[in-house]
């Protein structure tokens, strides 16, 4: 791995450090469906072209008209450049220096992903397989990059700090592995802070990872690819959301029309990214001292947010002639199956893809807006990191509700990282059909 580990392309409370979260022996996730992995010749590295951003719409898109909405993940050869280049498209691939050694029999190579988000830090590192690829380390942190940015506009010192401690353990872990191919990703609060690009030019300067601000549409789209797993495909359509820090993506996926394909994205039939997440909400209407009243206002605000991606009704239609269900991915949904399942001590083997009725959904809502502060920092799948944050979460999720009602939400505890290590395994050419 080189030098400088440039892009080329978690687990709550109970985990602050993450490792323990994965399964003893890695865990695996799955390809789209139909693809497989070859077996035989070590596959040859290629490095995509860097096509740019097509522009995307909503539910104002022409049916059947043969394009993507969300552009391809772009890609391009590595380089080192300056602040103002750190923006959409992704553009990096390792540089050049001796491997690192490894076992002799291992000829696939080792990837990962990073997500620098406005609340978290998280990593993955994993190697392909056949039916995709098996997770060998991973890390998670609360770092609340984005504190305060809501009020200044800024990265402060004190969040940048906390953050660059979580980059040089990844950077770490990049180095330990020999991982050979990355994207390593900034979301929204790098996307709005005004001091944003030169943080990242800082990022470089002392841990030597080169990090791209990734587009509210890519993030949707990785978000998609990473939880394609865990769609069911016996459904007309899923809402899937990503309740993050900063932002939240709200995506419909159209199973009805057209061929059902393995490429969950090309199922995509509208989407949008509300400027708002846990960190953002919690901020303006305040995480501590949370009531119905202010619980309430929080649902509110976002409700206003969603008043444009449904403008004229297909969604809502849709719902009703169709089968639809939820597809969460947020520390929010986590959350809620964790306290749902009464778990004395979170657990992502258990987590991962449950299903919870519409109704254990408003319980777990009313409950934990029922609880104090000190209440919700006891149980053992809030905790003290996430406390002040996940009633904003619930606010974001029960406003999404309240608009297109579903009997059934699936709860993901995967997503953009997931989606950048598919997108990155499928470009080598790691799985043929």
């Amino acid at each position: 791995m080189a030098a400088g580990l440039p892009n080329s392309g978690g687990p709550r409370q109970a985990f602050p450090d993450a490792d323990a979260s994965w399964p003893a022996g890695g865990q695996r996730t799955a390809a789209p469906p139909g693809i497989d992995l070859p077996v035989r010749e070590p596959p040859t590295l290629r490095r995509p072209g860097d096509p740019a951003d097509a522009g995307l719409g909503l539910l104002d898109r022409p049916p059947d008209d043969g394009t993507d909405l969300l552009p391809p993940i772009p890609m391009a050869l590595a380089h080192h450049h300056p602040a103002e280049r750190h923006i959409e498209p992704g553009h990096h691939h390792p540089h050049e220096r001796a491997p690192v050694p490894r076992r002799m029999h291992r000829y696939l190579p080792l990837y990962a992903a990073l997500d620098l988000g406005t609340n978290n830090c998280r990593l993955l590192v994993a190697e392909p397989q056949r039916h995709g690829f098996r997770v060998v380390d991973a890390f998670s942190r609360i770092v609340r990059l984005g504190e305060g940015i809501s009020h200044s506009g800024r990265l402060s010192e004190a969040a940048q700090d906390r953050a660059l401690e979580a980059l040089r353990i990844c950077r770490a872990k990049l180095d330990l592995r020999g991982v050979e191919r990355a994207r390593l990703v900034a979301t929204e609060a790098c996307r709005i802070a005004a001091n944003g690009s030169h943080f990242l030019e800082r990022v470089y300067e002392e841990t030597g990872l080169e990090l791209e601000i990734v587009s509210r549409e890519t993030e949707a789209r990785l978000a998609v690819a990473g939880c394609a797993s865990l769609v069911d495909w016996q459904s007309d359509g899923v809402i899937l959301f990503d309740i993050g820090g900063g932002s939240s993506e709200l995506v419909w996926l159209d199973l009805a029309r057209g061929e059902r394909t393995g490429d969950l994205t090309r199922h995509i039939r509208a989407w949008t990214s509300l400027p708002v997440g846990v960190v953002t909400l919690s901020e303006r209407h305040g995480g501590v001292f949370v009531d119905e009243t202010v619980f309430e206002a929080m649902v509110g605000h976002v409700d206003d947010l969603l008043e444009t991606f449904d403008r004229d009704g297909e969604l809502e239609r849709a719902l009703r002639e169709g089968r639809f269900h939820m597809l969460g991915t947020s520390g929010t949904v986590t959350t809620l199956a964790g306290v749902h399942l009464g778990l004395k001590r979170y657990d992502r083997r258990r987590v991962d893809g449950t299903w919870l009725d519409d109704d254990d959904v408003s319980r777990m809502i009313d409950h934990l807006v029922g609880l104090s502060f000190d209440e919700r920092v006891a149980n053992p799948c809030i905790g003290s990191d996430r406390a002040d944050l996940v009633l904003a979460g619930c606010a974001i999720l029960e406003a999404i509700r309240r608009r297109w009602p579903c009997r059934r939400l699936r709860v993901a505890d995967r997503g953009l990282r997931e989606g950048i290590l598919t997108e990155l395994m499928a470009a080598d050419g790691m799985w043929r059909r």
